[in-house]
């Protein structure tokens, strides 16, 4: 805690106390000495997570002004407009990360806002999460050994960095990957995105509800992230929708391929299509 305390660091403030907004108040909780406050629309959420220890207290923002680092963990649009409504409680000096699954978004909208009152904006993407969403599917172990995105600038400080890249380590994140807005926008439509669609669309087949006695890991695999919350998902499809429709055109490319060599029944091709599938995953391993 060394770090910490040379930085005067001594409480994280968390709005947003769903699936990752709560984990990561409980990681903190767990892993940390820090004081932790959490803050939600939910009066009941915020309850529960006062009476489960999550929070060492749960309020309104006027909590934040006592924090030297404040997570956003709301979607993208609620996330611009809660700091624009709030920038004024955030101690200058502070450090204000978001963890929406986009980031130039948030990155254009907030940086100079939050320059302006002296606090430091890093955009931050947690790559960790679950079939569920909600505080009570939050676990305080959720980023063990996860990749944690962050997109600092030339303007963000050195010693900040250092600063939250040390404390994600410390509850539990084995990766800090630094890299821009675009490039996570990029790299996040086709590593996730594209996977929820994909999974979305698979699942609506009418032999789904067939399917007992007939699936193995295979269905699982596929379609486990269909299990989603549409809210969330919608407005982020939609924040990154030109990176993402560059992926879905791209898959879809590669579909035709398929379908062209099985409805021709051209053997030569599909074994050739499917070895260069595989050459590529094992590439990638």
């Amino acid at each position: 805690m060394a770090l910490l305390e040379q930085q005067s660091l001594h409480a994280v403030g968390i709005v947003g106390l769903g699936l990752i907004g709560g984990s990561m108040a409980r990681a903190f909780q767990k892993y940390t000495t820090l004081q932790v406050y959490g803050c939600d629309t939910d009066p009941q959420t915020a309850e529960q997570a006062e009476r489960d220890g999550a929070v060492d207290a749960a309020g309104g923002p006027e909590l934040l002004s006592r924090c030297g680092l404040v997570l956003v963990a709301l979607y993208p649009q609620q996330t611009v407009a809660f700091v624009r409504e709030q920038i004024g409680r955030l101690r200058p000096g502070s450090i204000l990360i978001d963890l929406c699954g986009v980031k130039r978004y948030p990155v254009e909208s907030l940086t100079p806002l939050c320059a302006e009152h002296g606090v430091t904006f890093i955009g931050g993407h947690p790559m960790a999460g679950k079939e569920t969403w909600g505080f009570s599917g939050s676990d305080a172990d959720l980023f063990q050994q996860a990749s944690m995105i962050l997109t600092p600038d030339s303007r963000t400080p050195s010693d900040a960095l250092a600063l939250v890249s040390g404390l994600f380590r410390q509850i539990g994140f084995g990766r800090i990957t630094l890299t821009t807005p675009e490039a996570h926008d990029r790299m996040i439509a086709f590593t996730s995105q594209l996977a929820h669609v994909v999974s979305s669309a698979y699942i609506k087949s009418p032999r789904a509800l067939q399917r007992n006695g007939f699936s193995a890991g295979s269905y699982k695999d596929l379609t486990r992230v269909a299990k989603l919350n549409p809210g969330m998902w919608t407005e982020l499809f939609l924040e990154n929708g030109d990176d993402l429709v560059e992926e879905i055109d791209e898959i879809i490319l590669h579909l035709k391929e398929y379908r062209e060599a099985i409805a021709r029944k051209d053997g030569e091709r599909l074994h050739a299509l499917l070895d260069e599938g595989r050459r590529i995953k094992e590439a990638l391993q």
